[in-house]
């Protein structure tokens, strides 16, 4: 049973809501991290036990911290936090100045550009495997021209660092939140990965 929920409101009118949803209500932050290069290598080239540990799996990558200029010594774990409802937090926040460049962590796929009251202006990446997802949300805006489909590459500029949604309107940040697709791939839908675990 996956128990990761979106903040969002589905376009066809539908809705899911539950632990992010509540996660971003009373955020704590933290720094993130730097750019490397690093091929993100598909499914059938790992080991079958790194397919069995997402968090191995993901490690291998070398995944990008998802803000400009940062470190992974700067990231905290929050993502057994508890937020407002007594939820988990499961994502971790990344505090930086207004307007700093959000970063692909790998490449992929846009699955979703999406508003929500919660988490504001935001985007949802599929990996290159379409086994994760990836949830960048609070942005101030998007990148000029991004839009629902692209497919982005490592590093790549998805958008900038802000406040939208129901973050602290003086406290910039990157909610980032990782989780494992079901069968169905389902953009608002899976199991949460930690963040936290992934990038140290």
């Amino acid at each position: 049973m996956t128990r990761f929920r979106s903040l969002a409101v589905a376009a066809s009118g539908g809705f899911v809501t539950g632990a992010i949803a509540m996660a971003v209500l009373q955020p704590r932050f933290v720094l993130h991290g730097n750019a490397e290069t690093a091929r993100s290598p598909a499914a059938a080239d790992l080991p079958a036990t790194l397919q069995g540990d997402p968090v191995e799996d993901l490690r291998q990558r070398h995944l990008l911290l998802p803000v400009e200029g940062m470190t992974r010594a700067a990231l905290h774990d929050s993502f057994d936090e508890l937020r407002s409802g007594g939820v988990r937090h499961e994502a971790i926040d990344i505090l930086a100045p207004r307007n700093t460049p959000i970063l692909a962590v790998e490449g992929g796929t846009v699955a979703k550009l999406f508003h929500s009251e919660a988490g504001g202006i935001t985007v949802y990446q599929f990996d290159p495997t379409n086994t994760y997802a990836y949830y960048y949300a609070h942005l101030e805006r998007y990148a000029a021209g991004l839009a629902n489909g692209d497919q982005v590459t490592r590093g790549q500029v998805l958008g900038f660092v802000g406040t939208s949604g129901n973050a602290p309107k003086d406290t910039p940040h990157l909610h980032f939140a990782i989780f494992k697709l079901t069968s169905a791939k389902q953009w608002w839908h899976g199991s949460p990965i930690n963040p936290y675990a992934v990038f140290k």
